[in-house]
C-alpha cells in the first residue's frame, strides 16, 4: 500500500459527539456504536474521557473487543504545578483497558496567557512531559492540537513550538484542530501546507467542526495539503453546530478523491445503516437531506428528471445509491407526470401496462388528493397503500366502524395536576366485530394504544413495529384552530424498515388515525400478514 494515499480514519462520535446538546450515550450504546464501527473498519475509536463522568468510566472498564479499530483514551495535559506521574487526570486517562490515548493541549498563545495564565515556555514543558510520560505507558499517543489554526493565524511559531514539543516527545499523531470552526477551507489547505514542510504528513491529523457549515469541506482540503489522519463523528454530531461527518467524509475520501482506507470490503454499504442506527439509538429523526445516506440523497421527483433517470442513473445521480447501502427513489407529487408513476410502479414491484386506465385515474387522485394538503412526496408507504388500493393489489385488513377519544385535565390526589386520554376503537377485523379500549399520554397515543389491542390477537406481526417520529403541520394558517391539519408518521420495525404515512383532516385525532391506518396497514402488506386463528 502506498502509505501517502493511505488515510486513518479517527471516530470521535462517544467523545466529542457526546458534547451535542440532547446526546446522551449509555453505556450500552457506547458498545453498540462502537461494535459498528470496529466492523466498519475505522482505524481508531475514540470512546470518551476516563474520569470525566461515570458512564465513560465504566464503559472504559469494560470495552467492547475491537478486532480492526485501536482504542483510544482523550484526556488533558498534566497541570501546571504537578508531575505528569503526580496528576490526577493524567492518571485516570492512563489506567484503562485502552492501550491508546489522544491528548488535548493549547496551541493558542491567547488561550495559553488567558485562560490558563501559565507561562509561555512552561506550558510547552507541560505538553513534552505528559506525552513523554503517556508514551512510556501507551502503545500510542496523539496530541490534539487545540485552536490550532486561529493559534497560528495569531502567532504561528508558538503555535509549530506547541507542535514541536508534542513531536519531540513521541507523538504518532499531531492533529490540527479548527476548535471555534471559523476557520475557512482555503486558509485550512494553507495553513497544513505550510506544516507539513515541517513535519511530514504521515503524522498530521485534522479536527474540524461546523460552525461555518464547512467541516468536511475544511477536512478535505487538509488532506489535499498533506494531512493522513481525519478525524469526525458519525452525523456530524458535536459541540455546537457539530464536527465533521464521518458519514460523508469517507466516501468523498474514497469515491471522490481514490484515497485508500482501512474500511473493510463491502463496507461502504454499510453506511446508511450506521447513520440510521445511531438516529435509532438516540431516538432523534432521520436528516432526510443528508449526502449519500438520507431519503431525499437520490430522491427524484420532477417528471422531467425522472424520465432521465430512468434511462440512465447517471443523467442525475453523482454515485450509485447501493454503493453507500442507499437506494433511488421515485418520488409521486402533484409535479408528477406518468414516468413517475410508472418508475414508482417498477420499485415496488407492481407490473402495469401504462395504458392501464388505472394509472391516468392514480395521477388525477394523486394531484386532486396534494390540492387537499397530501403530500406523497414524503409518505412512500401511504402512496404505495394508495396505488395498490387504486389496482386491486392489496386487502382492507381491518375496517373502522367508529373511534371515540376523551381527554382529561384534573388534578389528582397528591395534588399534580395531570393530562389522560381515553380511546375507544370498534372495528371489524377478520370477520369479527372487536372493541378496545386505551389510554395514553395524548388522544393520539390513547388511540395507537387501542388500535393494537385491538388488531395484536389477530395480527401478531404488529408486535415489533414503533412509531419513530411524528409530525403536524397546520396547512391555512388563517383558519386558526380550525385550519386543516397534516399528519405525517414514521414508523420502523425490527427488521430495521422505515416507512412513512400520511393524514389530513381538520380535526388533528381524525388526520393521525387516517395515518396510522395507513402505517399499520403497510406493516401487514410487508409482512404478507394473514388472519391468525381464534385462541
Amino acid at each position: 500500500m502506498n502509505q501517502s494515499n493511505r488515510i486513518y480514519l479517527f471516530d470521535t462520535t462517544l467523545r466529542d459527539g457526546a458534547q451535542t446538546q440532547g446526546v446522551d450515550f449509555t453505556v450500552a450504546d457506547k458498545a453498540a456504536i462502537a461494535r459498528e464501527l470496529d466492523l466498519l473498519g475505522i482505524d481508531y475509536i475514540e470512546g470518551g474521557w476516563p474520569g470525566a463522568n461515570p458512564t465513560d468510566d465504566r464503559f472504559f472498564a469494560d470495552p467492547p473487543e475491537f478486532r480492526n479499530a485501536k482504542f483510544v483514551a482523550f484526556g488533558m495535559t498534566r497541570r501546571a504545578g504537578r508531575s505528569a506521574a503526580n496528576d490526577p487526570g493524567l492518571t485516570a486517562i492512563l489506567q484503562t483497558k485502552a492501550r491508546n490515548v489522544c491528548m488535548v493541549g493549547k496551541t493558542w498563545d491567547f488561550h495559553v496567557d488567558v485562560a490558563l495564565e501559565v507561562d509561555r515556555q512552561e506550558y510547552l514543558e507541560i505538553i513534552g512531559d505528559s506525552l513523554a510520560y503517556a508514551k512510556t505507558r501507551m502503545d500510542e499517543t496523539m496530541f490534539d492540537a487545540e485552536h490550532f489554526f486561529d493559534g497560528y493565524k495569531a502567532n504561528p511559531e508558538y503555535a509549530m513550538a506547541c507542535l514541536a514539543a508534542a513531536e519531540k516527545a513521541g507523538a504518532r499523531w499531531l492533529v490540527l484542530c479548527d476548535t471555534n470552526g471559523g476557520t475557512l477551507p482555503h486558509e485550512i489547505e494553507r495553513i497544513v501546507g505550510e506544516v507539513v514542510k515541517k513535519i511530514p504528513g504521515e503524522r498530521i491529523g485534522i479536527h474540524t467542526h461546523n460552525d461555518t457549515e464547512n467541516a468536511v469541506a475544511n477536512t478535505l482540503a487538509a488532506v489535499r495539503a498533506g494531512a493522513r489522519q481525519v478525524q469526525g463523528t458519525i452525523n456530524g454530531l458535536g459541540e455546537r453546530c457539530g464536527n465533521a461527518n464521518m458519514i460523508a467524509l469517507i466516501p468523498n475520501l474514497v469515491l471522490k478523491m481514490g484515497f485508500e482506507t482501512g474500511l473493510k470490503e463491502g463496507a461502504l454499504q454499510r453506511l446508511t445503516h450506521l447513520s440510521r442506527l445511531l438516529d435509532d439509538r438516540l431516538n432523534m429523526p432521520t436528516n432526510r437531506s443528508a449526502a449519500y445516506v438520507g431519503t431525499r440523497a437520490f430522491a427524484h421527483k420532477g417528471g422531467l428528471h425522472v424520465s432521465a433517470v430512468e434511462k440512465d442513473p447517471r443523467t442525475y445521480e453523482h454515485v450509485d445509491p447501493e454503493i453507500v447501502g442507499n437506494q433511488r427513489i421515485i418520488v409521486v407529487s402533484d409535479q408528477a407526470g406518468r414516468s413517475n408513476i410508472m418508475a414508482r410502479f417498477r420499485q415496488i414491484g407492481l407490473d402495469v401496462d401504462p395504458k392501464d386506465p388505472g394509472v391516468a385515474r392514480l395521477l388525477e387522485i394523486v394531484k386532486e388528493r396534494e390540492a387537499e394538503g397530501y403530500a406523497y412526496d414524503g409518505a412512500d408507504a401511504s402512496f404505495e397503500l394508495l396505488a395498490r388500493h387504486q389496482l386491486h393489489t392489496v386487502p382492507d385488513y381491518f375496517a373502522l366502524q367508529s373511534f371515540r377519544v376523551l381527554s382529561e385535565r384534573r388534578v389528582n390526589a397528591r395534588g399534580q395536576l395531570i393530562a389522560l386520554s381515553e380511546a375507544t376503537v370498534k372495528l371489524d377485523v377478520a370477520g369479527r366485530r372487536v372493541m378496545e379500549v386505551g389510554e395514553g399520554n395524548g388522544p393520539v397515543n390513547a388511540l395507537d394504544a387501542a388500535l393494537r389491542k385491538a388488531l395484536l390477537p389477530v395480527y401478531p406481526e404488529l408486535q415489533d413495529m414503533r412509531l419513530v417520529d411524528f409530525k403536524v403541520r397546520i396547512l391555512d394558517s388563517a383558519g386558526g384552530t380550525a385550519a386543516t391539519t397534516r399528519v405525517m408518521i414514521e414508523s420502523a420495525d425490527a427488521k430495521g424498515r422505515r416507512w412513512s404515512t400520511i393524514g389530513v383532516s381538520p380535526n388533528i385525532v381524525d388526520a393521525s388515525y387516517n395515518a396510522l391506518y395507513d402505517a399499520i396497514s403497510y406493516k401487514l402488506f410487508r409482512d404478507q400478514a394473514r388472519p391468525a386463528e381464534p385462541g
